[in-house]
Order: C-alpha cells, then structure tokens, then sequence
C-alpha cells in the first residue's frame, strides 16, 4: 500500500496543513494501537512545535470529524482512544493486568455481521469487540493470580 504523505492527507479531508497537525498525524501514524489525548501530547513535547493540550484536543476532535482518526473507547477505564483511521476497523485484546492492547490482524465478525444484517434486515453500521484476558509476559510473571 503507498503511503500518503500529511500534506495529501489534509488536502484530501479539506483541512489546512499546519505544524502542529502534522506532528499529530506522524504520532498517530507511528502508533500501532489506540492512544490516549494525554499521550500524544506527551510525545508531541518532543517535537520543536509548541502547543498545549487544548490545542492538541482539538486538532484530535477536528480529525474525528474528518475521518482522519477515529476516536474509541476501550477497556474498563472508558477513556477515549485515538488511532488512525485505516479505512478498516481494528479490534484488541486487552490484557487486564497490564492494560496492554494487542491488535487482531483480521475482524472475525465480519461474515456474522453480513449474515445478520440478510436475516433480520437490520442495517448494521458497526460493531466493537473486545477480549479480555491476560498477556504471556503477565501470566509469566504471575501478576495476574487472584483476579479471576
């Protein structure tokens, strides 16, 4: 697959190409599962570009909106994830002890989904899934005994 360059991206979602949305959109792009606002604008501080995190809230809200990201909310917490919108959704097993995500390469609803939506008429525009469990380094390390 090409990569397209921030410079195609903003003019494709008609939006204009600052700085600060280009640092934004490379964190998002280097990312390889959902961050947090908080996290961008932590790694956003080792750019040369200033900004608050305001600012930072914002362009995330405006990438939202322009189907640049997209914005989820995963695990227990319920806080606000962002990613980068692959024009393909993504789900992630979640580990419970250390919060680590791990991506599934592939949605396993896809084929219930459409048969579903043939059955019952309904028209399905989504759908999240999630599992819960624990990873090997954490079973390993047997941080997760007494949580079930």
């Amino acid at each position: 697959m090409r990569r397209i360059d921030n410079k195609e991206i903003f003019s494709k979602h008609g939006i204009k190409n600052t700085k600060q949305r280009n640092v934004i959109l490379d964190i998002l792009k280097k990312t390889d599962s959902p961050i947090t606002a908080e996290e961008i604008f932590i790694r956003s501080q080792d750019s040369n570009v200033n900004m608050n995190f305001s600012t930072v809230y914002r362009i995330l809200n405006t990438f939202v909106l322009k189907d640049i990201a997209i914005k989820t909310s995963i695990g227990e917490d319920d806080k606000n994830l962002y990613e980068l919108n692959m024009e393909e959704h993504s789900h992630y097993l979640i580990c419970l002890s250390c919060k680590k995500m791990i991506k599934i390469g592939h949605c396993p609803l896809e084929e219930y989904e459409s048969q579903i939506q043939r059955n019952t008429k309904f028209h399905i525009i989504g759908h999240k899934l999630e599992i819960h469990g624990y990873c090997p380094e954490c079973i390993e390390e047997d941080t997760y005994e007494n949580k079930n």
